[in-house]
């Protein structure tokens, strides 16, 4: 026959009847027991000291628990051989178990000295003895203040139906769990970006119903850059937003679930209970899918550690306490560090920006939202852009020569001023040659009637062309011809060359000679005089 343990209740309900004078079959039949096992208890009271007569109040629960406790001394056994065995090696076994081996391989090692014994003897013995398979005590993390902590996690979820291709695409879904009232908020998403991180935030507040203090991710590359526990390193998109909307980030350590033990395991519970065996086509549908189930599904049913439904605990204790909800949407900015090239433009999301000349060649920090595009060096705005759409270009003209940028952008109204600057006529001979259909197609023409007033002066520039317009004649060519027609003749023709002979390039001084120079009619004879 097994064993069976003795409860307190039972062994004092049996000596409370036996003082109230109920024969001992009575008790048997009255209890469910057998006779032999009321014999027994009553010849232990015997034992320590109360007889038939004494009064109940003897039966206190500290002489009870002392009665029972050499009951079972009782029923004890010796240990056999193998665990004597087991306690000549203690040292050893206890030291290769601190030492990170497998209870197995000490197993093994001590058959190999000599000591063999069961493992399970010696399992036991671990157990009993060493402490084997007891880890450190786990002390449960304390809920916080209700509406402060939101913790959140990412995981795969099922695959959606097929599209019209065939193909079937397997989603994600942000999790976000209230550390006070364990209420859920599921959010379906393709692809685990800043960009959704932010639209689920932001699908979360709208049902909470306000933004909690402080939110608690793991470290998802969406929101963390470098994991630190000290000092995490936030993507400048995700904490621009965490600054806009009021909350702080509290990144839980890498490899420490505890951290966020309140939304850690539910992964496989969302994607089990709230999607499998679900017919989903579209993203739409699993988002709606999941703030259904989140509501009426989960939000509905007692939780195991509150003993509340997950709603109603939150619309009565929570939501009070949350931070106002966003009443617009948020414009979600992009983050780039865009190089400027040699030609002074800077690429942004496919479009390109003007920046000034000194900016060449170096790294700017970009932000760009829906509508402008702001640029930094060394955390110094230097530039602010409207935003153009890929493949566009934004050109500031102050950051270009004007006369560059005048035949870059086809600018006909600054050539227009700059020949009106020249002089009347002058203008209005441009105006006569860009008052056409195209008028950028003549503005080559205009450049060259700029270039005869820089060679020849304004003045005969402005003769000349009052001439032509008076004339009706448009042609740049005939306008520097009537120029040069017009121009005394010692400035058109060129200078006649010099008759002077110039010296020769290797004359040298009398004195290098040997024989003195003589002039003409004279005689090198010293020694002839004149008479």
């Amino acid at each position: 026959m097994a064993f069976r343990e003795v409860t307190m209740l039972e062994f004092k309900e049996v000596l409370r009847l036996w003082l109230a004078g109920v024969p001992k079959k009575a008790i048997a039949r009255q209890l469910g027991l057998a006779r032999n096992t009321v014999r027994h208890y009553i010849e232990c009271a015997r034992g320590n000291g109360i007889d038939v007569g004494a009064p109940q109040s003897v039966l206190t629960e500290q002489w009870i628990c002392g009665v029972l406790a050499r009951m079972r001394g009782e029923t004890s056994r010796e240990r056999g051989e193998s665990w004597v065995a087991c306690e000549a090696r203690r040292s050893f076994i206890s030291e290769k178990l601190k030492d990170g081996l497998r209870l197995t391989k000490v197993h093994r090692l001590l058959q190999r000295h000599g000591t063999s014994v069961p493992y399970a003897t010696l399992h036991r013995f671990a157990v009993a003895e060493l402490e084997f398979g007891l880890g450190e005590p786990s002390v449960p993390v304390a809920d916080c203040a209700p509406g402060q902590e939101l913790q959140v996690d990412t995981g795969w979820m099922t695959l959606l139906e097929p599209d019209v291709t065939g193909r079937r695409r397997r989603f994600r879904a942000w999790i976000f769990t209230s550390v006070c009232t364990r209420h859920r908020f599921v959010y379906a998403t393709l692809r685990e970006t800043t960009e959704g991180a932010i639209e689920a935030c932001e699908a979360a507040w709208r049902f909470f119903g306000g933004v909690f203090h402080v939110i608690i991710p793991d470290n998802t590359k969406a929101i963390v850059v470098t994991a630190d526990p000290l000092a995490p390193i936030i993507t400048p998109a995700f904490l621009e937003y965490a600054q806009a909307r009021g909350f702080q980030i509290d990144t839980a350590r890498v490899r420490h679930p505890k951290d966020k033990a309140r939304v850690e395991r539910t992964v496989p519970t969302v994607r089990e209970d709230c999607y499998r065996g679900e017919k989903l086509h579209t993203i739409p549908e699993a988002q709606r899918r999941g703030e259904h189930w989140s509501l009426n599904e989960y939000g509905m049913r007692r939780h195991s550690t509150t003993h509340r439904l997950p709603l109603e605990h939150f619309d009565a204790v929570e939501k009070a306490c949350l931070l106002p909800a966003p009443s617009e949407p948020y414009d979600i900015p992009k983050w780039c560090s865009p190089r400027v090239g040699p030609d002074q433009f800077a690429v942004v999301l496919g479009a390109l920006y003007s920046q000034r000349r000194d900016m060449r060649r170096k790294q700017l920090r970009a932000r760009a939202d829906s509508r402008t595009v702001r640029f930094y060096f060394k955390n110094e705005l230097i530039e602010t852009c409207p935003r153009k759409a890929k493949g566009e270009r934004y050109t500031n003209r102050d950051h270009f020569p004007k006369e560059r940028l005048a035949c870059a952008q086809r600018d006909t109204a600054f050539l227009r001023r700059q020949a009106a600057a020249r002089g009347k006529a002058i203008g209005e001979l441009a105006d006569a040659l860009l008052n056409v259909e195209l008028p950028w197609t003549r503005m080559r023409r205009v450049y060259a009637l700029l270039g005869l007033c820089e060679r020849y002066g304004n003045e005969r520039v402005e003769e000349a062309s009052r001439q032509a317009v008076d004339a009706g004649m448009h042609d740049v060519r005939r306008l520097e011809r009537i120029i040069k027609r017009a121009m005394p003749a010692a400035e058109t023709r060129p200078t006649a060359r010099s008759a002077v002979i110039p010296l020769a390039r290797y004359l040298r001084p009398s004195t290098q000679y040997a024989l003195p120079f003589s002039r003409p009619g004279t005689s090198t004879n010293q020694g002839d005089k004149e008479p």
